[in-house]
């Protein structure tokens, strides 16, 4: 399963995917769909299932989908996989639908932790889910794992459970619940499961399920990477490292007066030196006798002068000495300890971020409960990455690439009012690796994928386009995209294999990228070009996150990208530009953004095309002053930026920033109870609504909702200059008549207004809320100073009307305003 050319260097010294012996089941072929009924199985000539999946997203065979893939991936090693999705919850009932599994459940909540999911950035319910048909929300329970996993349990108490996908993967340890604004148990305890399985778990799937055929006890399996379980105590064989204290302070000693002898010093501190004490008294009892042993110069003898010899001290050479790491376990303050102390949880988050990198990771334990009730949750180091023959398989094996057909409408189509928008949105792309190096401290997906990258080969890749180009309904001949987690990491890695195997950054691009990483988009570039060639392919868009620091060390990629695969608008993601919350972030300076804006600005002027870049950017991240707020809207207004969508930081479990968000501490530093750095260490939160609304405010400084609170907040920071009427102003003084409410892009989630009631300011300057007249029949409806309709020939529109003049417009302009006002009866025509 070695492929030739591989993503990265990294010795994957794992059994293959594909060398197991299929059990005994594989005789009944593959399904068209796993089935998700009785009457389906009955169609496949099954009595029962070997494996149940029980997800909380719609079934789509798609190698998108987790559910599918790991589904597919049993299914190719023989096992009958049945699936149920979205069961009703509230009963044990729909979780007996296919019977009683033979071997185990594999439970997960989908795609998306579900609490994500469910719930806005501001903890407000959503109303829609897009892994659901017809765009529903409410399918799926909060906290879905655990409470799958509680109804299995109920449905069949003697079957293990398997717990597994991204709401596991981020909830391994005790961690910051940003729902509940407290730090939770390990999902593994607070859902029962029997074995947890992290991060892209096909490896530790397929080997943990042919141990369970081979009637192997679950609770034995302990030795399989990329696990974790319960466990009362530690192995023998294991050396356990104490990481459950930070500035533990040993005893302090006084200082040694250099003037006092040994013995001085020994009876300073109440005790005797038996060895000068003895000397002394010999001296004094041989008397005048021990004169003679001295030379006539008064020196001491050359017979009792001996050199100085340095002997090793072995029994510090044996401390120094570090057990294996394959057998070393960390040991991280427990449950007790991280929920009271945000400190601890601290130290524990950078603990777990450092111990990522399956090249050197060792494995943590962190124990739950006291007395007698106290348990271990042991995690095993990550799972080894996939090789490029491995990723290929996987995403070779036989996926409908379609929804199940019981979600389909009367007329036997998706498309209609149970269209599933996650897969609308995915149908025609193409994954082409897994994996990011970028460490951002928002994001999840090195906790999850892991840092190094795992690429499919160029010919699996063209494959699946053609099978997308012959077997989608309704292909256009459009591939939406041609990425993965990040567009231009495909078959990047460091450049020694000795260095990535031992090396412990949390990103290989952050403060600078990496001199040990390759840069070289020349792979990326040819699988563009050959894509293009392909017939029935008109055009093939890049729809995945870019990195735009990286892309600017290849400009023939940047090159290719503008002028091939950009389709008017490229979203890219600098998410700030002040070094505070940068720094923070883990992203690269705004200066890189200026790069690549001149070179996509060139290549896209070259093709003749007249294309624009989209930045996306975050408020209220840790470490966000007001003031790197206030800028970033002054950088926004000074390019001509006006930001639709604004996406405030979301605390999602186990992410680095998540943590700094609990602790107040920067744990990309050592984390210390006593700061050396207080201006480093110390990280400035974003807490409550209303700090938060204003530099959501700050992101959308167009909107006249916003001017009221943003007048305030400029007046206290001392920064009144930026109120007013003129281009170098962020704020006019005028405030229209508005009604409160904001219109995103996703109008089902946008926040409603109080019918009628806007903003205005009084004599003072202050806002102040009213209600609009009740207009009479016989007026025009509506706010004048909002209509569409055109103004009058030579109308002047000025702040009476609640808008800025327009630009050119003077004051000359009023008698032909005079003029135009007096009907012409005979020719009906107006100067």
């Amino acid at each position: 399963m070695n492929a030739p050319v591989d993503v990265s260097f990294f010795q994957r010294d794992a059994k293959p995917l594909t060398s197991y012996k299929p059990y005994w089941a594989k005789r009944f072929g593959v399904a068209k769909f796993l089935p998700t009924s009785r009457a389906e199985m009955e169609q496949l000539g099954w009595d029962s299932c070997d494996i149940i999946l029980v997800t909380g997203d719609a079934y789509v065979d798609h190698p998108s989908f987790g559910m599918a893939v790991i589904g597919r991936v049993l299914e190719a090693q023989g096992f009958r996989v049945g699936i149920i999705a979205q069961p009703e919850w509230n009963s044990a009932e729909a979780f007996k639908t296919l019977g009683k599994p033979n071997l185990f459940w594999g439970v997960t909540s989908g795609n998306m932790d579900s609490m994500i999911n469910r719930y806005t950035a501001d903890r407000k319910i959503r109303s829609d889910d897009a892994y659901t048909p017809g765009d529903v929300g409410g399918k799926r329970p909060d906290r879905a794992a655990i409470v799958y996993s509680q109804r299995c349990r109920e449905a069949y108490k003697d079957v293990p459970i398997v717990l597994g996908g991204i709401e596991g993967s981020l909830r391994r340890i005790a961690h910051y619940d940003y729902w509940s604004d407290k730090v939770r148990r390990s999902i593994v305890v607070d859902s029962k499961c029997d074995i947890l399985l992290y991060g892209n778990a096909e490896r530790a799937l397929v080997e943990v399920a042919h141990r369970i055929a081979a009637r192997e006890p679950v609770e034995q399996i302990t030795d399989v990477r990329g696990t974790a379980f319960f466990r009362r105590a530690s192995e023998e064989g294991w050396f356990e490292v104490d990481s459950t204290t930070v500035d533990e302070l040993g005893e302090v000693e006084p200082h040694i007066n250099p003037y006092m002898t040994t013995s001085e010093q020994a009876e300073a501190q109440g005790q005797t030196c038996s060895k000068e004490d003895g000397e002394k008294a010999q001296a004094e009892a041989m008397g005048p006798a021990c004169s003679s042993g001295q030379n006539k110069a008064g020196g001491a003898s050359v017979a009792n002068v001996q050199p100085i010899q340095f002997v090793p001290n072995l029994s510090l050479r044996s401390k120094n000495r570090m057990p294996a790491r394959d057998h070393t376990v960390l040991r991280l303050p427990s449950y007790e300890e991280v929920k009271s102390d945000p400190v601890l949880y601290a130290h524990a988050n950078r603990v777990l971020h450092l111990e990522t990198n399956p090249g050197n990771a060792r494995a943590l334990v962190q124990a739950h409960g006291e007395g007698v009730t106290a348990r271990d949750v042991w995690m095993n180091p990550p799972p080894i990455p996939l090789t490029t023959a491995e990723m290929d398989w996987v995403f070779g094996l036989p996926y409908a690439r379609s929804p199940h057909p019981s979600y389909a409408d009367e007329n036997g189509s998706h498309d209609g009012t149970t269209k599933i928008p996650a897969w609308e949105m995915i149908r025609t792309s193409v994954n082409i690796m897994r994996g990011c190096f970028g460490g951002c401290t928002f994001c999840s997906i090195t906790e999850h994928e892991g840092r190094i990258i795992q690429s499919r080969s160029e010919d699996s890749i063209i494959h699946e386009l053609e099978e997308i180009r012959d077997k989608v309904k309704g292909f256009t001949g459009t591939i939406s995209d041609l990425g993965g987690p990040t567009a231009n990491m495909y078959r990047l890695g460091c450049k020694s294999p000795t260095i990535e195997a031992a090396c412990r950054k949390p990103s290989c691009v952050f403060p600078g990228i990496c001199p040990n990483l390759h840069t070289d988009h020349a792979p990326l570039i040819k699988i563009y070009r050959r894509a293009r060639k392909l017939p029935g392919i008109k055009k093939i868009l890049i729809g995945s996150g870019l990195r735009y620091d990286l892309a600017v060390k290849s400009p023939e990629y940047i090159k290719e990208l503008v002028q091939h695969h950009v389709g008017g608008y490229l979203k890219i993601a600098p998410e700030h530009t002040e070094a505070g919350p940068l720094n923070k972030m883990m992203k690269p300076g705004i200066g890189s953004y200026e790069k690549f804006k001149q070179l996509f600005e060139k290549f896209s002027e070259e093709a003749g095309k007249k294309q624009f870049l989209i930045p996306y950017f975050i408020a209220a991240h840790p470490g966000t002053s007001d003031e790197d707020m206030m800028n970033l809207a002054i950088w926004l207004k000074k390019n001509g930026f006006r930001a639709d969508q604004v996406q405030t930081f979301y605390p999602s479990p186990m992410a680095t920033a998540t943590a700094m968000y609990h602790s107040g501490r920067n744990t990309l530093t050592k984390v210390r109870r006593q700061m050396r750095d207080e201006q480093e260490e110390r990280v400035d939160i974003v807490r409550g609504e209303k700090r938060r609304r204003l530099h959501k405010a700050f992101l959308r400084y167009h909107d006249p909702n916003n001017w009221p609170m943003l007048r305030e907040a400029l007046k206290h920071m001392g920064r009144a200059d930026l109120i007013g009427n003129g281009k170098q102003h962020l704020i006019p003084t005028f405030q229209p008549l508005v009604d409160g409410s904001y219109q995103s892009a996703r109008k089902k989630n946008s926040t409603g207004s109080t019918a009628g009631v806007g903003y205005t300011t009084n004599k003072d300057g202050k806002a102040v809320a009213v209600r609009r007249r009740t207009q009479e029949n016989s007026e025009p409806q509506g706010d004048v100073r909002f209509r569409t309709a055109a103004p009058k020939p030579g109308k002047m529109l000025s702040q009476h009307t609640g808008l800025p003049p327009r630009a050119g417009v003077t004051g000359k302009a009023k008698p032909a305003f005079k003029a135009a006002a007096k009907p012409v009866a005979k020719s009906g025509k107006s100067r």
